[in-house]
């Protein structure tokens, strides 16, 4: 099984099941002389880390990372970083009595047709476990992208219950279980998610990710559009089934003059009067902040039964044990920041080769 590794200049690479002893991860591409320790990872995992809420998972897992390569004296060496988690919670006595069946919403089905063969503790290699390392690359990316570029993600929709955008406040995202601007609708969504866990069921969410003070350039046309590969690496986290960007499928209920992003000259620069756009025309960065919001389908891991099959070919009605979320769009706002902060960091690489080449400038 290949296509463990995302990036061009910096690539990502991780490693390990979701039951297994350890999962890791292959950072490449880092510039040497970056100050950087275990410290300036750890915070983005511990918002990631299961068990922090009723409204997550209850696997206790300290998500304590380790550098084991790529720094020495406390900056990077420009060679690979090498990171480990170890997994000290697993249970796979959860899994015992669905081994030979396939979970509907899971990826049990697909890995048997094309691999014949797959893990059933947990889901192996597709399970959310895996996105733990590519929160601690992201960490590493904003260390590459540096202090001037702010990347923060907010959940702004659980189920069908959205957020009033008039109360959105950055600083209220750290004050409820769900990562939400909005101090009222997490109220609202508290008691909602609340009896949607208690009934053995979940729900969906909509995650926005937004970075601002990104260097106007990044990206290329065509087919190295920078919107597009956030948008590839947003649908790749999983259990998202929908990315856009700026407006997204709303721009499509606007005419041509609600949706320009005008202009006028303000102190000798451009200045834009609005972001329908998101940060990104022709697949370029314009130097406003960038937008993205990607949907999370409900759990697919629920304790309500459902009907499916099992590897045998018979009829079967199966509901999963274990502790699962009861929204997984909660845990992927950490997720969907670093996927960003990956992206842009490889972008900037990238841009800063192209100027090295053209311009004989230094990095």
């Amino acid at each position: 099984m290949s296509h463990n590794t995302f990036g061009h200049l910096f690539r990502v690479t991780t490693w390990g099941e979701s039951h297994g002893p350890a999962i890791g991860c292959v950072v490449d591409g880092t510039p040497p002389g970056i100050a950087l320790s275990e410290a300036d990872i750890q915070p983005f995992l511990d918002k990631r880390r299961p068990g922090q809420s009723k409204f997550t998972t209850q696997r206790q897992e300290a998500d304590q990372v380790k550098i084991l390569s790529g720094v020495y004296e406390g900056k990077t060496t420009g060679t690979p970083i090498s990171l480990l988690i170890e997994n000290t919670d697993q249970r796979s006595k959860d899994y015992a009595n669905i081994a030979a069946q396939y979970r509907p919403g899971h990826a049990d089905v697909a890995y048997d047709m094309k691999y014949g063969h797959r893990d059933p503790r947990g889901g192996g290699r597709s399970s959310a476990r895996e996105t733990a390392m590519r929160v601690a690359a992201g960490a590493i990316a904003r260390k590459v992208l540096g202090e001037g570029v702010k990347i923060r993600g907010a959940m702004v929709a659980l189920g069908a219950h959205g957020i009033d955008r008039a109360r959105w406040d950055w600083a209220a995202i750290d004050q409820n279980p769900f990562f939400c601007p909005d101090p009222q609708a997490a109220t609202e969504w508290a008691v909602i998610l609340d009896d949607i866990r208690k009934s053995g069921s979940s729900l969906g969410a909509v995650v926005e990710v937004v970075a601002e003070g990104v260097p106007p350039g990044l990206g290329a046309p065509i087919y190295g559009k920078l919107d597009a590969e956030i948008a590839g690496a947003l649908m790749s986290i999983n259990a998202v089934k929908g990315v856009e960007i700026g407006d997204g499928f709303a721009a499509a209920a606007l005419r041509g003059e609600q949706n320009a992003d005008e202009m006028r000259m303000q102190g000798g620069k451009i200045t834009f009067l609005a972001n329908h756009a998101g940060g990104i025309l022709g697949g370029i960065a314009t130097g406003q902040p960038i937008v993205a919001r990607f949907a999370v389908k409900p759990t697919s891991s629920i304790l309500t039964p459902v009907r499916s099959v099992s590897a045998a070919g018979e009829d079967v009605e199966i509901f999963t044990k274990g502790r699962h979320d009861p929204c997984v769009g909660i845990r992927a706002v950490p997720v969907g920041e670093a996927m960003l902060a990956c992206v842009l960091a490889d972008h900037l690489l990238r841009d800063r080769a192209v100027i090295t080449r053209v311009c004989g400038d230094k990095p």
